[in-house]
């Protein structure tokens, strides 16, 4: 959807017919639509080139690579490959990967494509504010910029689903700007692209749901409030767009139940995320977390105070956008507290109102100068407030070096293992990126894939004997057995043990690949004339087992 379409409460896509507009307006309106998502396009490419230097940028990606590799080749995600998050993410995924081919480039492509779209739904929600367009542009360009910290430069479902929801925000302030100014109410056709758009949302990830209540809301309570809105159309329109959100989860829903799998989609899209909420973070620890994010945030947060104090009690567009901004801002502070652990990536949820804020901040500070001297002070805080958070993210990865100074310990894993894999072979991660049964196409020997459900600390989550499966894996003799000693740490003491007595007993060291924390250990299974050699399967290729995809 064009932005340009919520410039004004009665411009675009779903304006009633009105005036024709001139020539020289509808060449602007054109050039706009094509020049801002290039822009936005290109600001996005530039900030975040840097993820193309390394294969692994956040854990999660390699689960949802996975689960696309698999789907696309008959396997549904969490039938074949265990998650605890809706298929939303894979699904996505697995489309990116069959347009443009399987690579870590597609995936950090379809990040920089989601980020820009985001940006482009920033531009149209301030616009339709009636904010100018110097401050609609500014809070895309901060969006993309920020999006590089706190794990950001990941394809993560934070990043995923983003544009979704800002899009339906800017649709609900726009129905909100209409019924404050010439008192009309809100639109079906309105309320069925909001309710599409948050229920594709909702089946990457269900925290979605406090922002997707805060965008019903603008769309329909100004309206109620003015009388705009009946209260029996009102409760009508509450139940159908409730109805749309659920509507894509509901199709995926079927299409699990005809494959007799209803009761695997219900667990790994509802069941598993509540038990993962059940265990939370102390307070303390909580906070630490918040600390930590907002000191990453540290020059958007002071230019949203400066937004709030400025803004935040006047009348008219500004203070308008500032408050429901402010209250967005409340919003994605629920949904980030909800799963209860505080992860980096989960802040970047606070971002598409951070960043409004943040270019209003800008704003009002560049306007306290000379009129004439005012746009050139604004650009130059957005300017150099953006570059310092991708100087942030750059400095730190270039300190590291990898992918740039230095070898990619991933690709350097992946190598080792094709150097010794044979069609068919599968491997067996213990504790390292997933991502590298995708890169090295082998077999896989569980559902259980990713390292934390299975030998970490979130085995409750799967709702399994971890351990037996553990054992169970082990006993099939996958080609190669991963582990990674750097972060050996992060293994249950009860998976320790079991991997450490079966590895001494049935398996050999074949070699170690050097990682920032650690070497990282390839084991392969005895051969019959090395002692100690457990009777097994022949290596080539090992015998399936029913729980293989």
């Amino acid at each position: 959807m064009s932005t340009t379409y919520l410039r004004s409460p009665r411009s675009g896509l779903l304006a009633e017919p009105g005036t024709a507009a001139s020539p020289a307006a509808r060449l602007r309106g054109l050039v706009e639509a094509a020049f801002v998502p290039l822009l936005f396009l290109g600001a996005a490419l530039l900030f975040r080139g840097i993820g193309f230097t390394v294969t692994v940028i956040d854990t999660d990606e390699g689960l949802y690579l996975v689960q696309a590799r698999e789907w696309l080749r008959g396997a549904w995600p969490l039938v074949a490959v265990w998650d605890m998050h809706p298929i939303g993410a894979p699904a996505l995924y697995a489309a990116a990967i069959a347009l443009f081919g399987e690579s870590i480039a597609t995936i950090r492509m379809l990040g920089i494509t989601c980020v820009a779209a985001t940006a482009w739904a920033l531009y149209g929600l301030v616009r339709a504010a009636r904010e100018p367009r110097p401050v609609a542009l500014a809070a895309g360009l901060l969006y993309i910029a920020h999006t590089v910290v706190l794990f950001g430069l990941a394809s993560n479902t934070e990043v995923l689903f983003a544009p979704l929801v800002v899009a339906s925000v800017a649709l609900g302030l726009r129905g909100a700007v209409r019924a404050g100014t010439v008192g009309e109410g809100p639109r079906w056709g309105e309320l069925a692209l909001m309710g599409l758009a948050l229920g594709c949302a909702f089946t990457i990830k269900p925290v979605v749901t406090p922002e997707g209540c805060l965008a019903f809301g603008l769309l329909t309570l100004p309206a109620l409030w003015r009388r705009a809105l009946p209260p029996g159309r009102f409760l009508a329109m509450a139940a159908a767009y409730a109805g749309l959100v659920l509507l894509p989860t509901a199709l995926f829903g079927l299409a699990y139940a005809a494959q007799g799998h209803l009761g695997i989609f219900i667990d790994g899209s509802f069941l598993a995320p509540m038990r993962y909420s059940e265990a939370r973070l102390s307070l303390a620890e909580a906070m630490q977390r918040v600390q930590v994010a907002v000191m990453v945030l540290l020059w958007p947060m002071l230019l949203a105070l400066v937004a709030l104090l400025g803004w935040g009690m006047r009348r008219g567009a500004g203070g308008r956008l500032t408050r429901v901004a402010l209250l967005w801002f409340g919003c994605a502070s629920v949904a980030i507290v909800g799963p209860g652990y505080y992860f980096p990536h989960y802040f970047l949820i606070w971002l598409p109102p951070l960043s409004i804020l943040a270019a209003l901040g800008a704003w009002r500070l560049a306007r306290l100068a000379r009129p004439r001297l005012a746009p050139t002070i604004f650009a130059a805080l957005v300017a150099v407030v953006a570059v310092e958070a991708w100087r942030q993210e750059a400095t730190v990865r270039i300190g590291r070096g990898t992918g740039i100074w230095n070898p990619d310990p991933v690709q350097e894993v992946v190598r080792a293992i094709k150097a010794r894999l044979q069609p068919g072979d599968a491997i067996f991660i213990a504790n390292y990126h997933p991502v590298v049964y995708a890169l090295t196409d082998a077999r896989l020997p569980t559902r259980f894939v990713f390292p934390a459900h299975l030998t970490g600390n979130f085995t409750e989550v799967a709702d399994l004997d971890s351990d037996a499966e553990l054992r169970r894996i082990l006993a099939t003799r996958p080609r190669i057995v991963v582990v990674d000693r750097g972060w050996w740490w992060q293994v249950r003491p009860d998976a320790a043990a079991v991997l450490t007595e079966l590895l001494q007993r049935d398996y050999v060291l074949e070699t170690t690949v050097a990682e920032e924390r650690g070497p990282v250990e390839l084991w392969r299974p005895k051969t019959a004339a090395e002692p100690g050699a457990a009777p097994g399967p022949a290596l080539h290729p090992p015998a399936a087992d029913a729980s293989s995809p």
